[in-house]
């Protein structure tokens, strides 16, 4: 009898360990216009670590095709029949927002690779449980108006996508237009399936700005760049970082070429200061990123997963204190703890996240950084 009750209790106890492990989901686009973002994304998440403290790692990804209503449809699966403690993902603004109706209810931290700061921002409602990593529009707007005035540039255009993102990113930086006296002389825009932005640059090059600020994410973003060179013109062009990946080197080729971007520093790690903070980290994950992917094939949406895992592993391993993993209880203490995480560094910023911010970054979350002969060339400007 003692025999088979050992036998029991050992089951029991096998059964409680499995059920003990730590699910990690993911919502990205692997097909459709974005696929360019999601990829590296899930590339980098096939080497994160499988242990947490003493539990065991699970990664469930899911493709929502660049789409808001399968990004729903993946996350409610994610939620409902593999009990995920976190998710990291979607990977662009539009399925970011849409994923909101399901982390509120379900109350399930999630992480969006994407840009807008709309995502977790005000912290509230659904939001609460919602957190975005990439460096804020206002430090991209801070870093690309400061490198116009040391050029000389005081006119400016913009083109970018007819949805959310676009609309949070050109507004973001029409304010800080408007605070530093710059004027804008156009404002254009496209959808990300459109095959075509000529009328929207010919109206820009009539403008005759001094530069041009492409709101627009992935490879759908080099449409404009494309057509602005075609049709002659030859002011200065800033993409942004939604669009820092080699997928958007390789379509965009020559016309690219001298090109300004703020990106968080993990696209040009081995070229940063040695005074930079994330240069270690960010360093670290280039190498083994590039060791199995080949040389120059680092993207910042990897980049961000690869940030949204150490964030996560910060809340769980605080969780794990007074929680089990599949639980709300679990998944408050995760999220309660993420969002109190101070001087975490990460590969493309160091993050000090309140109740009241989700994102967490400053300054130090984003360079200039120049292409150069198909490469990223770190451009080195007053910190």
């Amino acid at each position: 009898m003692k025999t088979i009750v050992g036998i029991v209790c050992a089951v029991l106890l096998g059964t409680s360990a499995a059920k003990a492990e730590i699910v990690i989901g993911a919502v990205l686009s692997l097909t459709g216009p974005a696929a360019s973002l999601g990829i590296p994304a899930k590339s980098t998440i096939d080497l994160l670590p499988r242990q947490i403290g003493d539990e065991t790692v699970r990664y469930v990804v899911l493709d929502d095709a660049s789409d808001p209503s399968a990004a729903v449809r993946a996350a409610r699966k994610l939620v409902d029949e593999h009990k995920v403690d976190a998710i990291i993902g979607p990977s662009v603004t539009p399925t970011s927002l849409a994923l909101l109706e399901v982390l509120g209810p379900s109350k399930t931290p999630g992480i969006s690779l994407a840009g807008s700061g709309i995502i977790a921002s005000p912290v509230e409602g659904n939001k609460r449980w919602s957190f975005k990593l990439a460096a804020g529009e206002d430090i991209q707007a801070g870093r690309v108006f400061d490198h116009l005035a040391k050029t000389g540039i005081s006119s400016v255009a913009f083109i970018g996508f007819n949805d959310s993102f676009g609309d949070s990113f050109i507004g973001t930086f029409k304010k800080e237009a408007a605070a530093r006296n710059v004027p804008v002389l156009a404002d254009e825009r496209y959808g990300r399936t459109d095959t075509s932005v000529t009328a929207q640059v010919l109206k820009i090059i009539s403008a005759n700005p001094g530069a041009v600020i492409i709101g627009a994410s992935g490879t759908p973003g080099v449409m404009p760049v494309l057509e602005l060179r075609k049709l002659g013109y030859g002011g200065a062009i800033y993409i942004n970082q939604g669009m820092a990946n080699s997928d958007v080197l390789r379509v965009g080729g020559a016309a690219l070429e001298g090109a300004f971007l703020p990106t968080p520093p993990a696209l040009v790690a081995e070229q940063l200061p040695d005074a930079n903070p994330v240069k270690a980290v960010a360093t670290e994950y280039v190498q083994a990123y590039e060791k199995v992917h080949g040389p120059n094939s680092r993207s910042l949406f990897g980049a961000t997963a690869q940030d949204a895992f150490l964030l996560i592993r910060h809340g769980a391993e605080q969780a794990l204190k007074s929680a089990k993993p599949g639980t709300a209880e679990f998944r408050t203490a995760v999220r309660d703890a993420m969002e109190n995480a101070r001087e975490l560094i990460g590969t493309e910023a160091v993050f000090n996240l309140t109740p009241t911010d989700h994102n967490g970054t400053d300054r130090r979350a984003s360079v200039i950084v120049r292409v150069d002969g198909g490469k990223w060339v770190y451009v080195p400007v007053d910190d």
